[in-house]
């Protein structure tokens, strides 16, 4: 597949909207609001203890916002049953067509509210956008980011995420047309 043939096609998954959506397994709870303080390092009192959280105006302890993708994720290798996403399938684009390394990039997140205990998270993420090809001192390779969405229980959005990467072709690797 060509340079242009390869974004075009991106471009096109872009244009059609489509999203791939999680729900979370689990409600987020205290004992893993604890388990994510642990492993942050964040010792703030509204995370931690239900009267610092409600004298700070909450109804409960929070979940660090820093936290907010860990709900949605999935198992590594499981697949999901209704096949390949919209992301999957221009993530498999980049890699199948000469762009098999990928790279993160960065990641901005934007929070609307605290989480509670009981909030069950939907994440609905969709690829917001290609670049033309790149030359990187990784390899030649394209950025592509995605946009994903959280809500809680009620539909009501509670953060979101944009992330990055960077697919290449490292030296040597084919990397498509030039």
């Amino acid at each position: 597949m060509g340079e242009e043939e390869l974004v075009a096609k991106i471009q096109a998954m872009i244009d059609d909207g489509g999203i791939r959506t999680s729900v979370a397994r689990d409600p987020v709870n205290r004992p893993m609001i604890h388990h994510l303080c642990d492993a942050l390092g964040e010792k703030n009192p509204i995370h931690l203890d239900p009267q610092a959280a409600k004298a700070a105006g909450h109804p409960d302890v929070v979940a660090p916002t820093g936290a907010l993708q860990v709900w949605n994720m999935t198992v590594p290798g499981e697949e999901d049953a209704a096949g390949p996403s919209p992301v999957d399938e221009a993530y498999d684009t980049l890699r199948y067509n000469g762009f098999p390394n990928v790279v993160a990039v960065n990641s901005e997140q934007e929070y609307v509210r605290y989480l509670v205990p009981g909030d069950l998270l939907t994440a609905e993420e969709r690829v917001e956008s290609i670049s033309a090809r790149k030359s990187t001192k990784l390899g030649p390779g394209h950025f592509i980011t995605t946009l994903t969405t959280y809500s809680d229980q009620s539909g009501s959005p509670v953060g979101t995420m944009r992330f990055r990467t960077l697919w290449y072709a490292a030296d040597g690797q084919e990397s498509g047309d030039e």
